[in-house]
């Protein structure tokens, strides 16, 4: 059997290879080299790259097979997202792996500008003992604001608490009781700035936060006030700050991140008070490691048709254990509507009933999607771009939940309107401590048929001979049946029949079938990948 490709574009450490384990082929190339690039995405199944390789549209598309994209790392800038979502591959990070790192690296930062460390070593590799010159600021008792209380501020709050700082922090977003936990007080953003003598900056770069920290903000610091970005560059205002340290309104500064990168040339250079480094808050071996491990798990998830909790373009998060035998019973049930349909959905209503919905099942909405798509795209379809299919083809879709579920302890129907304003609905559930898939409800007859690879699903009305006329028929064309169970709403009545099969019925032979038996509904589904 052949092995799944992984490219490896970029050199990543030891434990990334040994984390993607034996069942891969790994390939590596030069992947800031687009003539190596390109030819190696050919058949790449998942491409593994740090800063330097550009996944642009032109590269995702000239990659026949691949499912996954992984950025040992948390930036993405250089991978298209949108382009990979629309082409159905999995965009994955590792939004952990750095935060020690990049908390260490700020308080690093901080430290260097209190005691003036850059500007000593340098005199004093040049020549010059000028101690009285350099003298500094110890933390104990000043105050630090922290702007941004995610997880690396949090642990930033952590470390400085040890100096024997007061902690501000502002972030609209943050728990005042985790803030407390950590010995830090949430404050307004002006009231932070006016009381800080430190202020280290922890935010994401969007349009809420660039240039947060400029003109105005640094008219209400402290002259003494010392400033750390080591998050993203143009979230502190360069040019603002160069200004305010002219002028005598900030003491100084360090600075790990730039607006623009490679930066190499800037007026804040010019300052000795000033502390730069060229974007190391990710650069230890640890973080690296760390980075590398966890993307090659999730490449591990992704080409075995897991959800992966890394994904940036896939909704879903962390899974429970209890939720993820459902995952493949509602993609099943959703090609089953769409075999029985024969028709997309303009509303599709995931309904899950019972004890399952004290946990998130809200991924079982995107498996209802992929499956209904899976049989009728003529382009792969993925947990990333289901959404996308059903927007184009016009199916809105919606998850509605309730504890209550007759007859099972958990019951999943999928229930869609069709354009011509016909209601559909295949009802699934789990059975047994093998959890067993069955079907258990179709337009409304009620049955119990466990899910299988070749089924057939027949509307009739209900009278005697019509089961024999089926098995006539189907051996005449050597086609074993396994399994059958009618339901029928009254002696006489509607009638609904589903079979499961050992091969696939020939579509001459079902029309035969239905036109014997005068079928209102005669479909099969077949659910082999």
């Amino acid at each position: 059997m052949t092995k799944p490709v992984v490219l490896i574009a970029e050199e990543l450490s030891p434990a990334t290879i040994d984390a993607l384990g034996p069942d891969f082929e790994v390939r590596s190339c030069d992947g800031a080299d687009r003539t190596q690039l390109l030819p190696a995405l050919a058949d790449a199944d998942a491409v593994l790259i740090r800063s330097a390789t550009k996944m642009d549209a032109e590269a995702i598309a000239a990659s026949g097979k691949l499912k996954v994209i992984a950025r040992a790392g948390v930036g993405l800038d250089n991978v298209d997202v949108p382009a990979a979502t629309t082409a159905g591959v999995m965009v994955v990070n590792a939004p952990t792996s750095n935060i020690t790192s990049a908390a260490e690296l700020a308080v690093g930062l901080l430290l260097a500008t209190s005691r003036n460390i850059a500007p000593a070593s340098q005199a004093l590799k040049g020549g010059a003992w000028k101690r009285s010159k350099y003298g500094g600021v110890e933390l104990l008792d000043k105050t630090v604001g922290i702007v941004g209380f995610g997880r690396i501020g949090q642990l930033v709050a952590e470390r400085l608490k040890g100096f024997g700082m007061e902690i501000l922090a502002y972030d609209p977003y943050a728990s005042a009781q985790r803030a407390g936990q950590l010995g830090a007080r949430l404050v307004s953003l002006d009231e932070l700035l006016a009381e800080s003598d430190f202020i280290t900056i922890h935010l994401p770069k969007n349009p809420e936060t660039l240039g947060l920290i400029g003109k105005e903000a640094l008219t209400k610091v402290k002259p003494s006030v010392r400033i750390i970005n080591a998050a993203r560059g143009g979230v502190l205002d360069e040019a603002a700050l160069a200004e305010a340290i002219s002028e005598g309104r900030v003491a100084g500064a360090g600075l790990d991140v730039f607006a623009t990168e490679p930066c190499t040339d800037s007026p804040l250079f010019g300052f000795e008070s000033v502390v730069v480094t060229p974007h190391l808050g990710a650069s230890t071996d640890e973080a690296q490691e760390k980075a590398g491990i966890a993307v090659a798990k999730s490449v591990r998830l992704a080409l075995a048709g897991d959800i992966v909790p890394d994904a940036v373009n896939v909704a879903g998060g962390v899974i429970a254990e209890e939720v993820r035998p459902g995952i493949d019973l509602v993609e099943k049930l959703g090609r089953i509507f769409t075999g029985v349909a024969g028709a997309v959905p303009v509303q599709l209503d995931v309904e899950v009933g019972g004890e399952i919905t004290q946990y998130d099942v809200s991924i079982w909405q995107l498996s209802a999607l992929k499956g209904l798509f899976t049989d009728i795209s003529t382009n792969p379809v993925t947990y990333v771009n289901a959404p996308l299919l059903a927007k184009d083809r016009g199916c809105d879709a919606r998850l509605i939940t309730s504890p209550v579920a007759e007859d099972f302890r958990n019951v999943t129907t999928l229930r869609g309107t069709l354009a011509d304003g016909a209601v559909v609905e295949i009802a699934g559930t789990l059975t047994g401590p093998k959890m067993v898939q069955k079907v258990i409800g179709v337009n409304g007859f009620d049955l119990e048929v466990p899910i299988s690879e070749h089924m057939a699903f027949l509307s009739y009305v209900d009278r005697p001979g019509v089961i024999g006329a089926f098995g006539r028929l189907l051996g005449d064309a050597g086609v074993n049946i396994a399994g059958m169970q009618v339901s029928r709403d009254s002696a006489g009545g509607a009638a609904l029949v589903v079979l499961t099969l050992d091969s696939p019925i020939p579509a001459d032979v079902l029309s035969a079938i239905a036109a014997e038996v005068d079928a209102t509904l005669a479909k099969v589904v077949n659910l082999t990948d």
